[in-house]
């Protein structure tokens, strides 16, 4: 019979010096070779002794892993309760920019009035801020100038 192989039956092989057999392991005499049963280190009589040496190592690394995990979950917490707030507090600036003493939650509106004083100082923290004012607030600013600056005397 002949195989697909037969021509590299008659082929030279070529040993490679960089190639060789690795030498067998020899184990030390002193090792001590695994039990071929587990019964007597679990038997009931004569229990398994447990070397407690490593419990404190262990437990201080898991309470300080714990108490930095802990930390990061308040700051974090708290960042996101910090960005909630200052959401809630532009919510209610601009709504209060709209209709002053207006909370939005749905409690009865109640106006305040909002002297000269506080708009002056409202206007220029506006200004110094962005430097652009939009017509309508600075319209409202010059009109509540002119109302207190020029109040009719009461007629008796």
């Amino acid at each position: 019979m002949q195989s697909q192989y037969a021509a590299a039956a008659n082929a030279p092989l070529i040993k490679s010096p960089a190639l060789r057999v690795p030498r067998p392991v020899k184990l030390p005499p002193d090792i001590h070779p695994l039990p071929e049963s587990v019964i007597p280190y679990a038997s009931t009589i004569l229990p398994f002794v447990y070397p407690f040496t490593l419990e404190p190592h262990v437990l201080r690394l898991e309470s300080s892993r714990r108490n930095t995990i802990a930390a990061h979950t308040a700051r974090r917490e708290a960042l996101l309760q910090a960005r909630e707030d200052e959401k809630e507090r532009r919510r209610r600036e601009a709504l209060r920019r709209v209709a002053p003493g207006f909370e939005g939650n749905g409690s009865v509106l109640m106006p305040v009035r909002v002297s000269s004083d506080s708009m002056d100082s409202a206007g220029n923290g506006a200004e110094s801020m962005g430097g652009q004012v939009d017509a309508m607030t600075h319209l409202a600013d010059q009109l509540a100038r002119l109302d207190t600056t020029h109040q009719p005397a009461p007629r008796s």
